[in-house]
């Protein structure tokens, strides 16, 4: 057993941290809002911290699980960002959807203090960090992520390590890319069936099991069609990632006009008051 920090309790860190916890890890947390940090503390009898550094204060891993670039910067640099209480040969891995950029810089500033950075993304939503299941893509040092890994197991289902740093940044833009199209063309076919006058969930039972098949049809058919989205990833999330994937496309020069397009439809979702909503409210739009 590791002692562990964790860095961020959202929909995704806090059931994270608390699986930890429930594997018999030593964890600190630390939380933005300090009444959410002392909170998953009396729920799972583990330690809070009052700044990233102070909790990453003798941790053998520092995990990380927060908003955007700017936000995984103030928690790793400066006076009280973790890096400052991590010990050498400590590893810090980052589950936060970030730039390419931002992982880069963070790596080669752990590297020069003699610390781990493997940049681990994760994919599965609220239900996957809840359920112990999510998948992990990561990307660094190959004896970094080996020691990591007993660790995030007790969170993730399908881990693998992709390549050196940043290649876990760039495998989760893929998985955003795949989702946009996938999302639309459910959107499209669903409000299709209800404008034919056909019942969508019978639909959906008959086709769900050839070609046309997905996680988002199996997972988010219901709810589209009962126009329920109160729930699951954030469509203001879904834009910061579709943002880092078009900047990073037009660095590489990869084409993504699809993406583009999906990206300008969750900007009309936003614009309807749907920032909040579930990644499957795009239908709202045809409707």
């Amino acid at each position: 057993m590791a002692k562990v920090a964790f860095l961020g309790l959202g929909v995704m860190g806090y059931p994270m941290a608390g699986h930890l916890a429930k594997a018999g890890h030593e964890v600190c947390v630390y939380n933005r809002t300090a009444e959410k940090a002392a909170k998953w503390g009396e729920e799972h009898k583990g330690a809070n911290a009052a700044t990233p550094r102070e909790a990453a204060q003798d941790a053998d891993f520092v995990m990380a699980c927060v908003g955007n670039d700017d936000d995984l910067r103030s928690v790793v640099l400066g006076e009280d960002g973790a890096l400052a209480g991590m010990a050498e040969g400590a590893i810090f891995v980052d589950h936060t959807t970030v730039s390419a950029a931002v992982t880069a810089e963070l790596y080669a500033a752990a590297k020069d203090q003699g610390v781990g950075f493997v940049d681990a993304p994760v994919s599965g939503g609220q239900a996957g960090a809840e359920n112990g299941v999510l998948s992990i893509m990561c990307g660094g040092d190959q004896p970094h992520f080996d020691a990591a890994l007993p660790v995030m197991e007790a969170y993730g289902r399908s881990i693998k390590r992709l390549g050196e740093s940043t290649a876990g940044q760039l495998t989760k833009m893929v998985n955003q890319i795949c989702i946009a199209g996938l999302v639309q063309g459910l959107s499209e076919g669903l409000a299709f069936a209800q404008k034919a006058g056909l019942d969508g969930k019978a639909v959906v039972e008959v086709i769900k099991g050839g070609a046309a098949g997905s996680w988002q049809m199996e997972n988010r058919h219901a709810t589209m069609l009962d126009d329920k989205f109160d729930y699951g990833f954030a469509v203001d999330w879904m834009r910061k990632d579709l943002g880092i994937c078009l900047a990073t496309g037009n660095e590489l020069g990869a084409a993504l006009p699809v993406t583009a397009l999906v990206d300008q439809f969750y900007k009309d979702v936003q614009n309807m008051g749907g920032g909040r909503w579930d990644t499957s409210s795009l239908i709202k739009r045809l409707r």
